[in-house]
């Protein structure tokens, strides 16, 4: 007998590109990528690779999976007065991985499908931490703090390469770029955690950022896309109480 109400794990909604409703996804983690566009890389005062042979290894941290809102409405957080927004691809695995570690070209065969969503980050608590060389958790893995879209399956997506991807907040365009400026795709980044982690179903993976990042505030509104397949609309509502 549970001494305790058990939890259920949050579950996203999965669509077609007609919207048509084809069940959901239930989330078990959330890993993402930091650094991972050359040009938010430099505006973070990150060194950025001269070529592929020089990148070393991806910058790797975690939210908690109960972090996703579907609804878009995300209440101002405690603990902070710099809430940036960060507009990311997510990846959604549909497989376990096999053990060891997942060859980059296998890599592929585990991708469920994407949604587009928000890295929220409390910048002056991560800035805080940086400064003092400790682990900035409290910046990153917050409740709400990672507001995504419904998801589509891969196959209605069509090759990632040179999708564009923005965010606009309150009518105005804060990000822009497209997926072939990603410092380590898809492929390479589930390789890489691989090395690190036992890759699962119902894992996400938001993929790191373009420049632009800044701040948001109570009664901003925010629209995100990924090309013209998915978006997330939503709001910043007042802090909870």
């Amino acid at each position: 007998m549970d001494l305790i109400p058990a939890t259920s794990a949050p579950r996203i909604p999965v669509r077609d590109r007609n919207g048509l409703a084809l069940g959901d996804f239930p989330v078990r983690r959330i890993y993402c990528v930091g650094r991972n566009f050359a040009d938010h890389a430099r505006e973070m005062g990150a060194a950025v690779p001269a070529s592929l042979a020089e990148r070393g290894s991806p910058v790797f941290f975690m939210k908690p999976a109960d972090a996703v809102v579907i609804d878009g409405v995300v209440p101002y957080p405690p603990g902070t007065a710099d809430l940036h927004h960060e507009v990311e691809l997510v990846v959604a695995l549909g497989r376990d991985a096999p053990a060891g570690v997942l060859p980059v070209d296998a890599a592929d065969t585990l991708v469920f499908g994407y949604g587009v969503g928000l890295d929220l980050t409390r910048r002056d608590l991560q800035a805080a931490a940086k400064a003092k060389g400790l682990p900035w958790d409290t910046g990153k893995g917050f409740d709400c703090s990672a507001p995504i879209s419904t998801l589509l399956p891969a196959a209605r997506i069509g090759p990632l390469d040179h999708l564009p991807i923005s965010l606009e907040v309150n009518g105005a365009r804060r990000q822009s770029s497209t997926l072939d400026q990603l410092i380590w795709n898809v492929p390479e980044i589930l390789h890489e955690l691989s090395k690190l982690y036992a890759l699962r179903a119902g894992d996400l993976v938001f993929m790191g950022t373009p420049a632009g990042v800044a701040a948001l505030l109570p009664g901003d509104t925010f629209h995100a896309r990924l090309g013209d397949a998915l978006e997330l609309r939503g709001q910043i509502a007042p802090a909870a109480v």
